[in-house]
């Protein structure tokens, strides 16, 4: 019996994992080829810009007659930064194309398998379609909804503090926990926080990992900083105005000294309309991003922010750190939902993975939006 089409699309799955850190906003894709069940040749997307993931195949070996790709999503039909991706693939007169996701973006949307089928080439989709789903979740949100996927991270106690009441929380996780969030941020599109935050914290909120350790070539990707700002409270002093990285700051504010002296540091200040609190239209700035093709929000807040993203049902997924100790109750709390007085009010996740990241634990919880 030859192997599977399930092992040779985890071996393209694998191939595209390779470019979790530097493909936004395009989607990680990878592709293998293989003919009379032997492996011709891998490819993957590498970065924004660069020849996809079947063009890199096709560049790496000489590429027979007949062949079979296996490709974690459609090849693109349409001119973008690069040629279709489906005209490579046809002129290499393949017998079979094996995709496990059909192009979610609406300009090829199933375009690219009809040319394959016109073609006489064999077509079969949905080998994997989880998995391929799960490695571009940003993207296939912002193309079908036009809307970021939103991860909220948050460190906390066992007994979901995250603070002291004075404030005090460095720090709540070990160092192999906060060194996992740097992977966290850099695969992010952009990562997200508010201006209290900002204020009380003074984080830089960057990449600090090396292109080594994200196990890349090319340099590291600075993800933009966006900050929710609805006051403009902001004055340009605080550490992240200083380190690598554009710094996008969203308000509801007419202030235009206050807006000046932030553009002044470099930052891009956007207006965006108010929500009934009178702050930021959070669902508004969401929008806006997805249309500056940012496809995977990864936000590191407080209490405030994170609360308002759960309660309108714009988060997607929590990523808990939680450290073996206990604050107590009047240390502050993970997410600030008001105070809910039935059952029925609570917010339900689903648990997708735990792991152990030094003495802590990771949690990755699915919101049921």
């Amino acid at each position: 019996m030859g192997t599977p089409p399930e092992a040779w699309m985890a071996e393209a799955l694998r191939a595209a994992r390779r470019g979790l850190y530097s493909t936004q906003p395009n989607p990680r894709v990878g592709c293998v080829i293989v003919k009379d069940d032997r492996r011709v040749a891998t490819g993957w997307h590498e970065y924004t810009g660069g020849p996809h993931a079947e063009v890199n195949a096709i560049a790496a070996a000489e590429i027979p007659r007949g062949a079979d790709f296996y490709v974690t999503m459609e090849p693109c039909s349409h001119h973008g930064r690069t040629p279709p991706c489906v005209d490579a693939v046809l002129a290499c007169r393949p017998a079979r194309v094996v995709v496990a996701m059909t192009d979610p973006n609406p300009l090829v949307a199933g375009r690219g398998l009809d040319q394959l089928r016109a073609a006489g080439v064999v077509v079969d989709s949905g080998i994997l379609e989880a998995e391929a789903r799960a490695l571009n979740p940003g993207f296939v949100k912002r193309m079908l909804h036009g809307l970021p996927h939103l991860s909220v991270k948050m460190a906390s106690s066992l007994d979901g503090k995250t603070a002291l009441r004075n404030g005090a929380s460095r720090w709540i996780t070990g160092a192999p926990a906060r060194r996992d969030v740097q992977f966290l941020r850099a695969r992010a599109s952009a990562i997200l926080s508010s201006a209290s935050t900002v204020l009380a914290d003074d984080p830089s909120l960057d990449v600090r990992l090396d292109a080594q350790q994200l196990g890349q070539e090319r340099g590291v990707r600075q993800p933009p900083r966006v900050i929710v700002d609805s006051r403009l409270r902001l004055d340009g002093t605080q550490k992240l105005f200083a380190t690598g990285g554009e710094v996008w700051v969203y308000t509801t504010s007419t202030d235009s000294a206050a807006r000046s002296r932030l553009e002044q540091r470099g930052a891009r200040v956007i207006a965006v309309e108010a929500g009934e609190d009178g702050r930021v239209c959070l669902p508004a700035m969401l929008r806006d991003l997805a249309g500056r093709e940012i496809s995977e929000v990864h936000c590191e807040c407080g209490a405030g922010l994170a609360g308002a993203l759960v309660a309108a049902g714009l988060a997607d997924e929590l990523i808990l750190y939680l450290a073996p100790h206990l604050l107590g109750d009047a240390a502050r709390g993970s997410f600030d939902l008001g105070e809910l007085t039935a059952m029925e009010q609570r917010i339900d996740t689903r648990l997708r993975e735990q792991r152990q990241v030094g003495d802590d634990l990771r949690l990755t919880l699915a919101l049921e939006n």
